[in-house]
């Protein structure tokens, strides 16, 4: 294995162990790491598409997910080998950066490496093919650049958003709705950026779901849904222009942090000590009062005494509230958090419109909902569905497509759908591969046909002839330079993609293709694989 030879000829070892360990080498090591990858990536591309399906997913304590969206898939996959989790990492980074195309991006790196092996096998070095895949990847996105479209839209006219969100939600599980969910994420979207600074912040966005009701019940909640009800059934359900005191310190006695024990041996003492208490009740709701608050939200619970004299005094409160949805409500209704009763002041009060609380069919299940909010910057997506599955599903999706308008209000460019900008890449880079003299123009031209796998996997998805179907529509890319054809995967009658309205942000695109090169390259260059063998 890893043995040398000294001066005499004698035998000595370098590796420590070396018996328990297996070693690849050389080209054996690279189909080993490419049939890895391909493998992996061979699981996702039947999910590409409109038409594509989705895969469920058995967690080890047996919570089922259904879903088609790839960075979920290979996240819950729990993948062992090496190569493997580099792909993994790879749709998670494109899930990170754009929030959409986790799974072309799997199925792009799954076809390099499967023309790399190709080319491998025709002995041409590895570092070669990565300087080739290099060149043409930028030749890639420099067309993918030419061939864009800016996209104008304002706060007023936002159906060029909402038709790119429904390119996105048209591949998911939710897309009979894919509409009126597109029209949620994008006044979502809209209702929280900064279009002067093309800044979006979507932790702004909470996304809550109630199993129940149904798909179409999905709302969108100018304010912030809480999963909670008042603190006692007699306290009012409905407050107008109602003054919010946001507090995070406990409502009950201070407790000394030292160790201390209290004597009581008499009636009096323990009544001393009970008036005591109740006068310290007194002066917070008094406190509450006083500064005008008509409702507390706190971060800690209260017991029964305090709930009750809060009540008595007709000041309605929530309790248990998570710090995450504190700071929404703080920024929603223009509050501060006050973490000590001494510092409560009319000016950090949040002011909302109308505070309700809301009950759900006949389960007891009741959620608070503050809207009319004096600062709109925060709001709520309200997803209805049938089971868990299905809720969790349309979370992901509102996810992507949120991610999507996103990307278009940072950067307004679009490329045309259903494998039209892979296509019209493929010709552009196998056009340009002539003008490369070295050997590099092997790998220029695999480039250009690994591009060709995502129009040939959404045709397969489709149903239609994979073959046929790519050719066709190359050749009328040729012809008409047209470069807005695409495969007709729900059989309109025109692979026009602007006439479909099937829209994809540039930099996401760009993104797929530039992404999925680095992690060929690096895959590439691995030409030793030493693995401690299994006990």
């Amino acid at each position: 294995m890893a043995l040398a030879f000294d001066e005499y000829g004698r035998p000595f070892i370098i590796l420590r162990e070396q018996e328990k360990k297996s070693r690849l080498q050389g080209l054996d090591a690279q189909k080993a790491n490419i049939a890895a990858g391909k493998s992996v990536a061979r699981i996702l591309r039947t999910s590409l598409g409109p038409k594509g399906m989705d895969k469920m997913l058995q967690s080890p304590d047996g919570d089922v997910t259904i879903t088609n969206d790839g960075a979920t898939i290979l996240e819950l996959m729990d993948v062992d080998n090496q190569i493997a989790k580099l792909m993994v990492e790879l749709s998670r980074s494109q899930d990170y950066d754009i929030g959409d195309g986790t799974t072309g991006v799997v199925v792009m790196a799954g076809s390099l490496l499967e023309q790399a092996e190709k080319l491998l096998e025709r002995g041409i070095h590895p570092i070669r093919i990565a300087e080739g895949y290099e060149m043409a990847s930028r030749i890639a996105v420099d067309h993918l650049e030419s061939i864009s479209t800016k996209y104008e839209f304002s706060a007023t006219d936002i159906e060029p958003l909402v038709q790119t969100c429904m390119t996105t939600l048209s591949s998911k599980i939710v897309s009979r709705c894919k509409r009126a969910l597109a029209e949620i994420a994008v006044k979502a979207v809209l209702a929280v950026a900064d279009l002067e600074r093309k800044d979006v912040n979507l932790d702004l966005i909470k996304v809550e779901g109630k199993v129940g009701g149904k798909l179409e019940d999905t709302e969108l909640v100018q304010g912030i849904i809480v999963d909670k009800d008042m603190s006692h059934p007699q306290m009012p359900k409905r407050i107008e222009d109602a003054h919010i005191a946001i507090l995070t310190c406990p409502f009950e006695p201070p407790k000394p942090k030292t160790k201390h024990k209290v004597d009581i041996d008499t009636v009096e003492k323990f009544q001393t000590l009970r008036g005591q208490e109740q006068k310290y009740f007194d002066d917070m709701v008094q406190k509450c009062k006083d500064v005008g608050a008509t409702l507390v939200i706190c971060q800690w619970g209260f017991d029964d005494e305090a709930n009750h004299l809060l009540m008595q005094r007709e000041l309605p409160a929530v309790r248990w509230v998570g710090g995450v949805e504190l700071e929404l409500i703080a920024i929603a209704t223009g509050g501060r958090i006050v973490p000590r009763f001494q510092e409560l002041t009319t000016e950090k009060l949040g002011k909302a419109g109308l505070v309700r609380e809301k009950s759900f069919g006949t389960t007891k299940d009741r959620m608070l909902y503050i809207e009319k909010c004096a600062n709109s910057k925060a709001v709520t997506i309200f997803i209805r569905g049938g089971n868990k599955m299905m809720i969790e599903e349309t979370k992901r999706s509102i996810h992507d497509a949120l991610c999507v308008a996103r990307n278009l209000i940072i950067n307004n460019s679009i490329v045309y759908g259903g494998g039209s900008a892979e296509i019209s890449c493929s010709i552009a880079v196998d056009a340009a591969a002539d003008r490369h003299p070295g050997v590099e123009q092997y790998a220029i031209r695999a480039f250009a046909d690994a591009l060709d796998a995502i129009p040939l996997a959404l045709a397969e998805n489709s149903g239609l002839a994979p073959i046929d179907t790519l050719t066709v529509v190359k050749s009328q890319h040729v012809k008409e330079n047209n470069s807005r054809c695409g495969i007709d995967c729900n059989d309109v009658g025109t692979n026009d993609m602007k006439e479909q309205n099937v829209f994809e942000t540039l930099i996401g695109k760009q993104q797929q293709i530039l992404l999925a090169t680095q992690v060929v390259k690096m895959i590439l260059k691995i030409d030793d694989v030493i693995t401690p063998s299994e006990y």
